[in-house]
């Protein structure tokens, strides 16, 4: 019997595991984008995985003053692009949506097209990147209107670490994204090891207080292979300490020495984490369409999934 991804998240004892991907651009058409989605399952095709993540990719240019290293280039609904992958790989998509940019009668809309057209069940809410321009539903409203709604979505949430290095709260929105109805979170690309503790652990330690069953967290991990992603990862947000930063750039290797950074810090958040009773899962995904980084991508997809299964391992048979 197949378990569902709700099920699979349900059972704390194992870890999840993804595949992060972007729809293809706006102009491509649908024998085009299948050739996309073979290629990209084509790659997948020896790897064990329990779905693929597709992000609904926005101009966050309001959220940051500096230009976008890499030009912003509209997609294709990520609907289209989830449900492709999940018909011609049978594993199931989680699909992004940026709630900002319609009202709510409009997201209402958008939630009966998910589930009777495209038949998508796992979805993750992401409100505007800034604070400014023209939000017409925020992220709150958004998930009032999901709890109302007559189809019962897995929903997730994001989480991102660096906001709680900046203003120790992170822990706070997944408590109250929690009691909105989030069953699972995702979070940023983690360059960060001990900002990603910091928040899990305080998040851990008010899930006990309050003696609620904390959600699964899954943790992204992407491979840098050159100055140019690494100065687009920063202004994406992702925190990449100066140390870090040096260690990658002025490696002979720069993308092979991201992937012993990714493994490290994963190491780090496993080590800390697991005794804190938090279920874990992976989401590797590449930033650029370099063949490198993607490559890369699924060669960090081996090797994180493998640590973090035999962490897993170990510390059950300890316990």
């Amino acid at each position: 019997m197949t378990l569902t991804l709700k099920e699979k998240f349900a059972d704390s004892r194992r870890g999840v595991y993804f595949i992060g991907t972007t729809p293809p651009r706006e102009s491509t058409d649908d024998e085009k984008m299948q050739t996309i989605a073979d290629k990209l399952l084509d790659r997948l095709e020896n790897l064990e995985y329990d779905g693929l993540i597709v992000y609904d990719i926005q101009d966050e240019s309001s959220r940051v003053a500096t230009p976008r290293p890499f030009p912003f280039m509209r997609t294709r609904d990520p609907r289209d692009y989830s449900s492709l992958l999940r018909e011609r790989s049978g594993h199931e998509t989680i699909t992004y949506k940026s709630v900002a940019q319609r009202d709510r009668a409009d997201f209402e809309t958008w939630l009966d097209d998910t589930w009777e057209r495209y038949g998508l069940r796992n979805i993750v809410l992401v409100g505007s990147p800034s604070s400014e321009g023209d939000i017409r539903l925020s992220l709150p409203e958004a998930y009032i209107a999901l709890a109302e709604h007559e189809h019962a979505f897995h929903l997730g949430g994001v989480t991102i670490a660096e906001r709680h290095a900046s203003k120790g709260n992170e822990h706070l929105r997944l408590l109250n994204k929690q009691s909105q109805g989030c069953d699972f979170f995702v979070s940023q690309a983690v360059y960060n090891a001990q900002a990603t503790i910091d928040l899990l652990a305080s998040y851990a330690r008010s899930c006990r207080e309050q003696q609620i069953a904390p959600r699964r967290i899954v943790l992204t991990f992407t491979p840098c292979g050159s100055a140019k992603t690494l100065e687009f990862m920063e202004w994406l947000g992702i925190s990449v300490p100066p140390a870090t930063r040096w260690r990658i750039i002025d490696a002979e290797n720069p993308l092979a020495e991201s992937i012993r950074v990714c493994q490290n810090n994963l190491d780090q958040i496993i080590d800390a984490v697991l005794p804190l009773g938090l279920p874990l899962g992976l989401n590797i995904e590449s930033l650029t369409n370099r063949k490198e980084e993607i490559d890369a991508a699924i060669h960090l997809y081996r090797l994180l999934k493998a640590t973090l299964e035999l962490k897993l391992a170990e510390y059950q048979l300890e316990h």
